[in-house]
């Protein structure tokens, strides 16, 4: 395998990036992969894109699409006006996994916040999920805060 090459998303990536988030158990459930894709991943895309604190990074690997993760920059009054880096939807294609992609992804979306003047990079991972916590403790990270979330439909 070659070495990653990372780059912001394109609108022509929404087919393969849909493919990434639905393929794993949870992923499933929740995504529609199939064309023409859902119109509201046009639209969130094009939110993304319109601001610049949003990031949808892909990894490429011999110009095959084999990770992506969406990258949000956010600026808080707390710890003296801090900037975090949020990471979230973290995936890499089930044919690419197990070499090493996910750490320099992970790593890769770290180095980003740090040139971005963030204080902090978090994320969270669903408890379903017990190799990915694994993986993300592996990587440094570690479980301060419990994480909560409403459904709003």
């Amino acid at each position: 395998m070659t070495t990653p090459r990372f780059r912001p998303a394109l609108a022509d990536d929404l087919p393969a990036i849909i493919a990434l988030l639905a393929d794993d158990p949870l992923g499933q459930s929740r995504e529609r992969p199939g064309l023409p894709l859902d119109p509201r991943y046009d639209e969130a895309f094009a939110a993304m894109a319109a601001d610049p604190n949003q990031l949808p990074l892909v990894m490429t690997v011999d110009g095959t699409l084999a990770g992506y993760l969406q990258l949000t920059f956010i600026p808080g009054l707390s710890r003296l006006g801090a900037w975090r880096g949020q990471i979230e939807s973290v995936r890499i294609s089930s044919g690419s996994r197990g070499h090493g992609l996910g750490e320099a992804l992970i790593r890769h979306a770290v180095d980003l916040c740090r040139r971005r003047g963030c204080t902090m990079v978090q994320l969270t991972t669903d408890k379903a999920r017990a190799d990915a916590l694994r993986f993300y403790e592996r990587l440094g990270f570690r479980s301060s805060h419990e994480g909560m979330k409403l459904d709003l439909g």
